[in-house]
């Protein structure tokens, strides 16, 4: 009877829309990606001993859309789940921390100014929404992870052809409280990456002042974030108290082709204040890429990214990537700012980039990462020895449109490990294996089902 009710709801829906005034817009559509994975050692060395690990992810997604006079709205439900995670016949007594159903974006945005300026608008748009950046490198959303990763936020806009400045803020509660603010930062569940050691911000605001140049743009971000504090008892638990511990992360970043064969992408980022966990902060990150375009169907590229880590006295030197995207960047085993932490030496990634795109349809690329820490850290095997190299990774993938709905995509990683990368001083793996390696399969189907 319910599955009636909601077919019928999603059919009275359409018919609703389909004597909307022309002037509106509404889109429905969907997303089934589902993900066979073979790990072995992505993420982190595998101890000796234990056998590799295969299994199938999927996401599901039902994207709607709807466009006005001096309004816009979008809504995303989502479901993530692995394949056999809940059985043929479902016992909600027993299965229910399994629902992987959730509501991925819910937001409305409003035109402040009149439709009839057409050169410049301000716009406020509020609710759960994707924030997307530059590169992604520090505010992305984490498209490659199943769930994604979405902000409850409100993001005033001003917009011109040439200009776009963003000014957003977010404030967050665990419940409805009768009083106090004070917020459990460690939420519940599967918190996406290692970003701020596990901690979510209780408040976080932000500028960005965007221009565009002639093939690229160049922007600039002033980001702060702000974690509630907490004591430790004797056990470890945390105690969340009154106040808050304030970081801030600023910089520039630039992307720009030049000689239409040269594209040049460069970015240098400063964080201070305190972090999630109170420790006072001095970091930065500096990264700088150049592809040269052969042609149409073949380009080529060298970068550096390096990160700073360590600690002068009391303050931690670790610059923590925000809320991007670390799987875009530091090689596709996710080493490094993804899955399990990797230490606070910080990081230096030399790498070298090249896409071969022999048709419309398909496209190739290989990467090759040299890892090493940006600081000394010490081999507990040889204590003599303070080294720096991390390792070297090597990244293949290709993807195949089979149709403007339907793409096939597949990687192949390995992971040319050293003794300092397995000792547990890097990824706290005892007596950890070298070498490792990654495979996927994904196919990425997203119909439209409506448009009006």
């Amino acid at each position: 009877m319910k599955k009636k009710l909601i077919a019928v709801g999603i059919f009275g829906i359409i018919f609703l829309f389909d004597f909307l005034p022309l002037q509106a817009q509404f889109s429905l559509s969907g997303q089934i990606r589902p993900r066979s994975e073979f790990r072995d050692g992505q993420g982190a060395p595998l101890s000796n001993g234990l056998a590799p690990a295969f299994f199938i992810s999927q996401r599901t997604r039902l994207i709607a859309g709807f466009k006005s006079y001096r309004l816009k709205f979008g809504l995303s439900l989502q479901d993530v789940r692995l394949w056999g995670q809940d059985v043929s016949t479902i016992n909600q007594t027993t299965t229910q921390n399994n629902n992987g159903l959730m509501l991925h974006e819910a937001w409305a945005e409003i035109l402040l100014t009149d439709t009839t300026l057409k050169n410049k608008a301000l716009s406020l748009k509020i609710g759960r929404q994707e924030l997307v950046y530059d590169d992604q490198r520090l505010i992305g959303n984490l498209d490659w992870l199943q769930q994604a990763r979405t902000h409850d936020a409100a993001v005033l806009k001003y917009e011109t052809y040439q200009w776009m400045i963003h000014l957003a803020g977010a404030f967050n509660q665990n419940t409805s409280n009768s009083s106090g603010t004070i917020y459990y930062s460690t939420p519940p569940g599967n918190y996406a990456a290692n970003t701020n050691g596990g901690s979510m911000y209780k408040s976080m605001e932000f500028l960005y002042i965007g221009k565009k140049l002639a093939n690229g743009n160049v922007s600039f971000l002033f980001f702060t974030d702000q974690f509630n504090k907490y004591t430790t008892d004797s056990n470890a638990t945390k105690i969340f108290q009154t106040g808050v511990w304030g970081r801030a992360t600023t910089g520039l970043y630039f992307n720009d082709l030049f000689l239409n064969s040269v594209a040049v992408t460069a970015s240098t980022y400063y964080q201070f204040g305190k972090n999630a966990t109170g420790q006072p902060l001095s970091s930065y990150l500096l990264s700088g890429f150049a592809k040269y375009i052969f042609n149409k169907k073949i380009n080529t590229g060298i970068g550096i990214d390096y990160t700073s880590g360590g600690k002068s006295g009391n303050t931690s030197n670790t610059f923590d990537p925000l809320y991007g995207t670390p799987h875009k960047f530091w090689g596709l085993m996710d080493y490094y700012y993804a899955a399990s932490p990797f230490g606070k030496g910080g990081l230096v990634d030399v790498y070298l980039k090249t896409k071969y795109t022999p048709s419309e349809k398909f496209w190739i690329t290989a990467d090759l990462h040299s890892f090493s820490s940006a600081t000394s850290i010490v081999n507990p095997n040889n204590l003599s020895s303070n080294k720096k190299g991390l390792g070297t990774e090597l990244d293949f993938v290709g993807s195949y449109s089979i149709t403007k709905q339907v793409n096939i995509e597949s990687g192949y990683s390995h992971y040319f490990s050293t003794a300092l990368l397995t000792s547990p001083n890097v990824k706290n793996i005892a007596n950890a294996r070298s070498g490792a390696n990654w495979a996927y399969l994904m196919l990425d189907i997203k119909p439209e089902f409506f448009f009006k």
